[in-house]
C-alpha cells in the first residue's frame, strides 16, 4: 500500500514543530506502507524552510542541513511522484467544483494522490475535508 505525503507532514518530520510527534507517529503506524513524495510537496517544503530563514527563525546552515536530511530520506525511504500536466488539469476540475472550497496547491496534492491511487496523509484540516469530499482516503 502507498501513502502520499502532504508537505505539512514532511515539514513536521524535518523542521521540528508542534506536529513533529504526530508526524513521526503517523509514519510509525504505517511503517510497511510505501511512502510517496511529490516534487510539488518538496517545493512547498523548500518554501517553508526558506521562509523560516527569511524570518530569522533558523539560519542558513540549519536550512542546508534540513534540505540535506530531507533529500537523503526521500532517496532512501520514499518513491517520487512527479507532477504531470494531467495533475494540473485535474486540480482545475477540483477547483471548479461547487462542493469544494479548495486552494490550488491543495487541489494539486489531491490530484496527484488520486492519480497514484494512494491515501493522502495531511495535517491540514481543510485539505483533509476537501479531499474526503472528492472521494480520497485521508489519514490525519
Amino acid at each position: 500500500m502507498r501513502l502520499y505525503l502532504d508537505a505539512n507532514v514532511v515539514v513536521s518530520l524535518f523542521a521540528h514543530d508542534a506536529l513533529t510527534t504526530r508526524a513521526e507517529r503517523l509514519l510509525a503506524d504505517h511503517e510497511h506502507w510505501r511512502l510517496v513524495l511529490s516534487d510539488f510537496a518538496c517545493a512547498e517544503f523548500s518554501a517553508v524552510i526558506r521562509r523560516r530563514v527569511r524570518t530569522g527563525e533558523i539560519d542558513e546552515a540549519h536550512a542546508q542541513r534540513t534540505f540535506s536530511r530531507l533529500d537523503h530520506w526521500a532517496r532512501e525511504y520514499t518513491s517520487r511522484a512527479e507532477l504531470q500536466p494531467s495533475d494540473i488539469v485535474a486540480a482545475d476540475v477540483l477547483s471548479r467544483r461547487p462542493d469544494l472550497s479548495i486552494r490550488t496547491p491543495d487541489a494539486i496534492h489531491v490530484a496527484v494522490a488520486r492519480r497514484i491511487a494512494a491515501p493522502l496523509a495531511t495535517f491540514d484540516v481543510k485539505l483533509a475535508e476537501n479531499a474526503r469530499i472528492a472521494g480520497l482516503d485521508v489519514l490525519t
